[in-house]
């Protein structure tokens, strides 16, 4: 079902976040404005006016409120008051913001091929390269226009490498990636195309948006498509085209941003069916 549609959204959106709360996250790139609902709500609860419009591609929100965009070239917080803060200066484009646990944010650099990361405690701009090394490859150590990201609490990185076909993982301290998905990988159980964000759920299977307009999702059994499995590109309710960040909540329901259709997307766990006093899913966003 069309959870938000463009009137709210905007065009072409793609930043969506839900915290621990159930309260979602979306920005209108057209008009700067970050909407949220809380508790369950079908509108709006909440709305923040920003100065900020096409270049943010990513959001995230932090336990305690704080709401962090990649804003071009830099990383802006804003609270609830709409106090706006930078904290970091980029050199060039950022598309995915992540907080870890640990209070440290990692930002992906798609032009320049790499992540990297720097403590919020930290007063300085100075950020610490953590996947790729700027140079675009193919190889173990190198990224080619990295796109989602995502952060366990092992501190081990998850990288939609777009341009490769694949998703990397990088552990704490390793500068050699992994590939846990698409053709590349060591037991390949499916191939990607263009991936564009990846997220874990809370038993820390990986779910995936890639340019097939489809979602890809694992379990115990390895990787299948779980939504728009015919990859045309398309606006009905079993359709997306273009399709962008990707959270559950905490019942386990999907949303997605389908950008091309201007609206997010909402496909509810087959045991909710959305209508129903609901009970707490396996699929625990793990932050």
């Amino acid at each position: 079902m069309t959870f938000a549609d463009n009137f709210i959204v905007g065009t072409n959106p793609y930043g969506l976040f839900i915290d621990t709360n159930n309260s979602i996250y979306s920005m209108n790139r057209d008009n700067g404005k970050i909407f949220i609902w809380m508790n369950n709500s079908n509108d709006p609860t909440f709305t923040l006016s920003t100065p900020f419009s096409s270049n943010v591609f990513s959001m995230f929100v932090t336990t305690n409120g704080l709401i962090y965009l990649g804003d071009g070239k830099s990383i802006k917080q804003i609270t609830k008051s709409n106090q706006i803060i930078e904290i970091s200066s980029i050199s060039d484009y950022i598309l995915s913001v992540f907080i870890a646990i640990n209070n440290i944010f990692y930002c992906s650099i798609n032009g320049l091929h790499k992540v990297v990361k720097k403590s919020l405690d930290d007063i300085s701009s100075t950020t610490t390269t953590v996947a790729g090394n700027g140079t675009q490859g193919s190889s173990s150590k190198l990224l080619n226009g990295p796109f989602g990201i995502f952060v366990d609490t092992n501190f081990d990185l998850y990288v939609a490498d777009c341009g490769n076909n694949r998703i990397q993982l990088f552990r704490l301290g390793e500068t050699n990636g992994t590939t846990v998905a698409g053709s590349t990988s060591a037991n390949p159980t499916i191939s990607l195309s263009a991936p564009r964000y990846a997220i874990l759920d809370g038993n820390k299977y990986l779910f995936i948006t890639d340019l097939n307009n489809r979602i890809i999702g694992s379990d115990e059994n390895g990787f299948r498509c779980i939504v728009a499995c015919s990859m045309s590109s398309g606006a009905t309710s079993n359709q997306l085209s273009g399709p962008q960040s990707i959270a559950f909540d905490c019942f386990g329901n999907l949303f997605v941003v389908d950008r091309n259709n201007h609206r997010i997307q909402k496909f509810c766990l087959s045991t909710n069916f959305c209508n129903r006093e609901r009970k707490k899913q396996r699929f625990d966003i793990f932050i």
